[in-house]
């Protein structure tokens, strides 16, 4: 006589998929996908738990990695600022840099992932696997806009003493609005609209960072000294954006409102947006549980020791989730094809909500978690 421990049996029987002619992402998402296994069900779980976050008005943070911005995917976060289902973003210079080629009109094309890298380089045509930019037309026209902005934003004192990234994009996103062709391509732009805050943890790892730093050595070549002018360095604080990013945290939290996030890929992206739980508890003193609801869609491994592999339950023993094994999903797929479909099931599903502005909040909330953990010194 065996002895049932466990219902084994109360899964959705499987069944041969069934596909229409005119079926929608909701129909392929809750139909299809739902019915399956492997990856295809942890998709439909991702959408419906995107969508959760999105109906209970969590705070939704979007946590970017890797080169998605060239292969178009910030069309589909502008749908998502422009909801109001995203609430701030975590991402890398690149994402941001490549970003507002699109807004400029700047060349970026489909290529070869399969041409000869010597060839492209003799033609100043910059692949990224198979994407191609021109050096000259994009990346160095791009470059001159990024210092052009800064500058003009230095000149007119909108860089305080001390500031973090988020503050640099909402800057630099209300200056692509003033001066693209098509602002609305940009997602920097569209943010920046709303009062989205974009943080970029590792700036200097990136063109922009680049640019912004050959700036002092411009002004300084026109006073003709030679040392850096301090004084005229735009230098975003990494104190700035780790208590910044955490006041979100703590806003949320304190006012009984969940958080969720979407993290595309893995990166300092990820961790600096899981920082933020430790944070509070390991490094202020006060009580933190962490992120209620977590979508990673990745390809990388658990068991090479990477963060970007590393599994959302692990995250339990730093405090970075409240429970293992509840609330968070981790589709292994290619994210070019899973977080458009997690987008679109949301725009078919949800209503657009109201926006949480953090943008312009951040002055307050940052002084509101500063004071707490102050009682705590």
């Amino acid at each position: 006589m065996r002895h049932m421990k466990h219902d084994y049996w109360n899964g959705r029987p499987i069944s041969p998929i069934s596909l229409g002619k005119n079926m929608t992402i909701t129909d392929l998402v809750d139909n299809v996908f739902d019915g399956m296994g492997y990856n295809a069900k942890r998709l439909a779980e991702a959408c419906h738990l995107f969508k959760n976050m999105i109906d209970e008005n969590s705070t939704v943070c979007l946590t970017l990695a890797g080169a998605m911005t060239p292969v178009g995917m910030g069309g589909g976060i502008i749908n998502m600022v422009e909801n109001g289902f995203i609430d701030w973003i975590v991402t890398t210079g690149a994402n941001t840099y490549h970003d507002m080629h699109f807004a400029y009109g700047l060349p970026v094309h489909q290529g070869d992932h399969t041409a000869d890298d010597n060839d492209l380089a003799e033609n100043d045509v910059v692949r990224i696997y198979d994407v191609y930019i021109d050096m000259e037309r994009t990346l160095i026209a791009q470059d001159k806009i990024v210092q052009t902005l800064t500058r003009k934003a230095h000149e007119k004192n909108k860089f305080p003493e001390k500031f973090s990234t988020a503050h640099y994009y909402k800057v630099i996103g209300d200056g692509v609005i003033e001066t693209a062709k098509n602002p609305e391509k940009s997602f920097i732009a569209s943010a920046a609209k709303y009062d989205v805050p974009v943080f970029v943890p590792a700036f200097a790892d990136s063109s922009i960072g680049m640019d912004i730093s050959y700036l002092p050595i411009i002004e300084a070549a026109k006073r003709g000294a030679k040392e850096l002018l301090s004084a005229d360095f735009v230098d975003p604080s990494p104190t700035m954006d780790a208590l910044e990013s955490t006041a979100i945290v703590h806003h949320s939290m304190i006012n009984d409102i969940k958080r969720g996030v979407l993290e595309v890929g893995g990166g300092v992206p990820k961790n600096f947006l899981q920082q933020t739980g430790p944070m509070i508890s390991q490094i202020l003193g006060m009580e933190c549980p962490g992120e209620n609801y977590v979508i990673q869609v990745t390809v990388d491994r658990p068991d090479t020791g990477g963060l970007s592999g590393a599994t959302i339950n692990e995250g339990k023993s730093w405090g970075k989730i409240p429970k293992a094994g509840e609330g968070n999903v981790t589709p292994y797929i290619d994210a070019t094809v899973g977080v458009p479909i997690i987008f679109a099931y949301a725009l078919e599903n949800c209503k657009p909500r109201k926006h949480k502005k953090y943008g312009r909040k951040l002055p307050d909330i940052t002084r509101e978690l500063v004071e707490k953990a102050m009682l705590n010194v």
